[in-house]
């Protein structure tokens, strides 16, 4: 009789923290930060709890890897489209456009912000965490758009930065009206065709 061969899957340790920060994502969207156990996730990832604390000390630490690793690097992806030499106009309809479709598709994303909103009284390191890694990036990366293109000539004058939060503040909106009015019945936001309208009415009102 031949002697057993290897097993036909065997999750290789680098893989872990990845599939550890995709559950916590979940669990953090569905419970919430102060109901979120470590134990589901753990169990979700199929990894113990003591692995688990093998690589997050806290829950905290958890949810600030979830958020630098799962959510920021969207904010790289519009980077690096708002890097490549195109016109203003084009380059935060790219960007604002992506952002908005990756929140469409990925509703764990709304859910990790509700989260924020919901409990950073109680929990003030999430909102520093959030406003760290997500917030501040995405109103610098923008700011710094519209500066450079009122040095070209392309926008009127006035505060980039105001600016700024005007182009992402629909954005907000979805996310809170996704989190809280949908679940008791209001009708659905087409977040992707609002970013457009929005930008459509703004741009135009940036316009030298």
């Amino acid at each position: 009789m031949l002697p057993p061969g290897p097993p036909k899957f065997r999750r290789r340790p680098a893989d872990r923290p990845a599939e550890i920060l995709a559950a916590a994502l979940g669990v953090f969207a569905e419970r919430g930060f102060q109901a979120a156990r470590l134990e589901e996730v753990a169990r979700r990832a199929g990894v113990s709890k003591g692995a688990l604390y093998l690589y997050f000390e806290t829950k905290a630490d958890l949810f600030r890897a979830v958020v630098t690793q799962a959510i920021s690097p969207n904010i790289d992806r519009v980077k690096g489209l708002a890097s490549a030499p195109v016109p203003f106009e084009q380059a935060v309809r790219l960007g604002l456009g992506r952002m908005a479709g990756t929140v469409a598709v990925d509703r764990r994303i709304s859910g990790v912000a509700k989260l924020v909103i919901a409990e950073s009284r109680n929990h003030p390191e999430l909102a520093r965490i959030w406003h760290e890694t997500v917030v501040e990036p995405g109103v610098q990366l923008i700011t710094g758009l519209i500066a450079a293109a009122q040095a070209r000539g392309e926008v009127r004058a006035g505060d980039p930065r105001l600016f700024a939060f005007g182009l992402m503040g629909p954005m907000v909106l979805s996310v809170v009206w996704r989190e809280t009015f949908e679940p008791i019945g209001a009708g659905p936001i087409d977040v992707a065709a609002l970013v457009e309208q929005h930008l459509d009415t703004v741009l135009k009102g940036m316009r030298p």
